[in-house]
């Protein structure tokens, strides 16, 4: 998943960034992992914390009060966040709970996606459900970077 991402970025002449908050730099580490990713990695925004979110990446307060920190509003505004502060063409961001635990409201495995480029948005909601934090931390990392492989193989300038 990794490679095919790596590859997609480098074929359209992109640089990402990541914002991440129930992966920890997950996502990060799994491009890194893979040689020749400094020419399609810009850097990574480990924001766990409401603070750091707001901090770090400009996710107004208010926000997250009104969403909470796992909501679609959030994703997005941490992925356009992320993309306004790096040299990157597109950015992906995820907050989510990764257990164990969650509530009646927002259950363990959800996690909300945000992938910002500089035309457009995209936001969504995956729910994994209850399959133990190392799970949900790993979907949330392949999800993420499919996402950010499906933005690449769109931009303009990829050639078919």
């Amino acid at each position: 998943m990794s490679v095919n991402a790596v590859n997609a970025l480098r074929a359209c002449g992109w640089m990402m960034a990541t914002a991440e908050s129930c992966t920890g730099g997950l996502i990060a580490g799994a491009v890194t992992d893979i040689a020749g990713s400094s020419a399609v990695f810009d850097r990574g925004f480990i924001t766990y914390s409401n603070a750091a979110k707001t901090q770090m990446l400009g996710v107004p307060m208010e926000l997250i009060e009104a969403h909470g920190a796992v909501s679609e509003a959030v994703a997005e505004a941490m992925a356009q966040g992320a993309l306004a502060r790096s040299e990157a063409q597109v950015a992906v961001a995820v907050t989510g709970i990764a257990g164990p635990g969650g509530s009646e409201h927002k259950p363990e495995g959800r996690v909300c996606f945000g992938v910002a480029t500089g035309t457009q948005v995209h936001v969504e909601t995956v729910e994994f459900g209850a399959l133990g934090r190392a799970q949900v931390r790993a979907r949330t990392v392949a999800h993420a970077l499919a996402l950010v492989e499906e933005a690449a193989r769109a931009a303009p300038n990829v050639q078919a």
